[in-house]
């Protein structure tokens, strides 16, 4: 596929006063992309479209270029300590993704170019915590890959943790535009992931990203680049065929990476999961869905801020774990799982 070019771009004015800002301006005003003034990245109403679902394939494809003001770090998800904040939103259309209920009625990609003051605010946690190292995750809310041939954002950060005694970088992606990451200075302390999935999954629920084959040209790349490599198996989901599906998976990524040298690599694991909201936003968005998202076949499982999502049975999710560690046993014996969830 080809790298993301935005349809729409609005900048806020104060971004104008940062490098980062001004070049992008200029880099879209070059490319003839009708760029608009808005107040705040938060705040775009007048995106063009006569309905809902055409305003949000609209926001899909529009960038907002702005300053990230709330520097607080979310913590993070299992993978890390904190989320750092590059970017918001992404132009992929994955069914599944919790950014549907997340970014809610503001589907736009954001990208924030006060990168100086975020990486401040990242060496002040850095700082709280050391002599342990502290891990930091750039695709919590967004794929920076995604959008990072036009903002070297991801680029930045690559070479600001490289430089980072105590503080590690990690990000996750379904997109392949890696080549202007290959000579970044990383120094081992940024981990690439991709996230992977069977045939059926990305079939169906991921339009807009990546193909396999496009995610595996680019992690070789990665890999020969010296980076640390990992890959996501999210959703692990249960299809018609999913036991044949995944252990498909597998033998396709060991015939991949055949020949590439990968001392550490990792697998992350997560179930397939959704919220009561997620529901209603997915099959707005998506009405012609084939996404399982029937309640009643699942156990609510209550979150760490209250919120409950819906998770397999006790029994579904124990088979899923035995027969995914199973095939990365077989596969990757020296790989580590670092979670199932």
């Amino acid at each position: 596929m080809k790298p993301f070019i935005p349809q729409l771009v609005y900048i806020e004015p104060k971004a104008l006063e940062y490098p980062l800002g001004r070049e992008l301006k200029k880099k879209f005003e070059d490319m003839n992309v009708e760029i608009r003034e808005t107040t705040s990245h938060n705040q775009i109403r007048d995106l063009p479209g006569e309905n809902d679902l055409q305003k949000y394939r609209v926001a899909k494809s529009t960038l907002v270029v702005g300053i990230r003001k709330t520097l607080k770090f979310d913590t993070s998800k299992p993978s890390a300590e904190y989320a750092i904040p590059l970017a918001t939103g992404c132009m992929g259309h994955c069914h599944y993704c919790y950014l549907q209920t997340t970014l809610g009625s503001k589907p736009y990609i954001r990208t924030y170019v006060n990168l100086d003051e975020i990486f401040e605010a990242a060496e002040k946690y850095i700082e709280e915590r050391k002599p342990e190292i502290t891990r930091f995750e750039a695709a919590c809310t967004s794929d920076i890959v995604g959008i990072d041939h036009l903002t070297h954002s991801l680029k930045r950060a690559i070479e600001y943790f490289g430089k980072s005694e105590y503080g590690v970088l990690r990000f996750v992606t379904k997109f392949h535009h890696v080549d202007h990451l290959l000579d970044a200075e990383h120094n081992g302390k940024t981990r690439f992931r991709f996230s992977i999935n069977s045939r059926y999954v990305i079939k169906n629920f991921e339009p807009g990203t990546s193909t396999f084959e496009e995610r595996m040209e680019a992690a070789r790349k990665v890999a020969g680049a010296g980076y640390p490599l990992g890959f996501i198996v999210a959703p692990i989901y249960r299809h018609e065929g999913w036991k044949e599906g995944y252990h498909e998976l597998f033998e396709r990524l060991s015939v991949a990476l055949e020949g590439v040298d990968i001392p550490d690599l990792t697998f992350e694991l997560i179930q397939h999961r959704f919220t009561g909201p997620a529901k209603k936003v997915i099959q707005k968005n998506y009405p012609k869905t084939k996404l399982e998202l029937d309640e009643s076949k699942r156990k609510y499982k209550w979150g760490r801020y209250g919120i409950g999502k819906y998770v397999y049975q006790n029994e579904e999710a124990a088979e899923l774990e035995t027969t995914i560690r199973g095939y990365i046993a077989e596969f990757f014996p020296k790989a580590e799982i670092q979670y199932f969830t």
